[in-house]
């Protein structure tokens, strides 16, 4: 699942940095920034997580991951809420960051089930 898990976050960062080129020529820039570098840092906190220093240190990188994923959807949110993105973008968008929520909880629980940890 991590292989799988991280190229779903390369393919959403690459639709996140196209909505953000959108959103530059609309001079939408606080909000999109906002959303580019959330958006982006999702598949950037797995890859270190790829190269952890231990077991802790994986879960650590996971759980911002998860944290960055989840300020994602706030700011796809605020985005559609404010005439920004249709829902259409906003469902497409919104329903890849779930996914990926649920994949990376479940990396996390999985994780910590395998330490013993809860």
């Amino acid at each position: 699942m991590v292989d799988a898990l991280r190229e779903k976050s390369m393919s959403f960062a690459i639709e996140i940095v196209e909505l953000y080129k959108r959103l530059s020529l609309k001079r939408e820039y606080v909000l999109s920034r906002q959303l580019l570098k959330a958006g982006t840092s999702v598949g950037a906190n797995l890859r270190e997580a790829k190269n952890a220093q231990s077991p802790m240190d994986f879960i650590s990188k996971n759980a911002i991951a998860q944290k960055e994923c989840d300020e994602t959807l706030y700011w796809l949110e605020l985005l559609y809420k404010t005439n920004y993105i249709s829902a259409s973008e906003y469902e497409h968008l919104a329903s890849q960051a779930d996914e990926l929520l649920r994949m990376i909880r479940s990396t996390i629980l999985t994780k910590k089930k395998n330490l013993g940890i809860q």
